[in-house]
């Protein structure tokens, strides 16, 4: 039985170390590596179309996160809260090895979660431009915009809604909870 829960409590710190990196590059621009995130990227390609002579992300776009959108709706906020204050410990050791030994990682989950809340709701067709296997946004606004508001952009307007709904239940119950330093 040992060796089970020793293998749980490494998959468990793998997939902590994964969210801590992924929270800490949302605010930022760039994600330098691209395997930080805890999940993968959707399957496939962006899904654009020509209008008018520029290439936009179409509204079925949005269907690529729709397992995503699953999981985040399956997402009980107080049972995952209750997770993250269990296991903040973890969270913190995992912050430190990042290479922060001086912060807390929950003041950098509440500023991730500020800025995708933050996140421009676009509801016009997003003009993109190829860049090797990368889309980039045409709009230079749209492309400075921190990983985690991008990724709202790419979503769609109705994950976006769905998603800032669950990020602000999230936030009140963080907010709400006094997570130890």
């Amino acid at each position: 039985m040992a060796h089970g829960s020793s293998f749980g409590s490494l998959l468990q710190s793998q997939i902590i170390s994964r969210v801590v990196a992924t929270v800490d590059a949302l605010p930022r621009q760039g994600m330098g590596s691209t395997n930080i995130l805890p999940l993968r990227t959707p399957s496939g390609t962006m899904l654009t179309q020509q209008v008018n002579g520029a290439t936009v992300i179409t509204a079925n776009n949005g269907g690529r996160y729709a397992p995503y959108m699953t999981v985040l709706n399956d997402v009980d906020p107080h049972a995952l809260v209750a997770w993250y204050k269990h296991n903040y410990p973890l969270f913190q050791e995992a912050y430190r090895e990042l290479g922060y030994p001086h912060g807390y990682f929950n003041d950098r989950l509440i500023v991730a979660i500020d800025d995708m809340l933050a996140a421009p709701d676009v509801r016009d067709p997003v003009a993109v431009v190829r860049s090797g296997p990368h889309y980039h946004f045409v709009d230079p606004q749209l492309q400075s915009l921190s990983n985690g508001q991008k990724l709202m952009v790419r979503m769609g307007p109705g994950n976006e809604e769905q998603f800032k709904a669950k990020l602000r239940m999230i936030r009140a119950l963080l907010a709400g909870a006094q997570v130890a330093h």
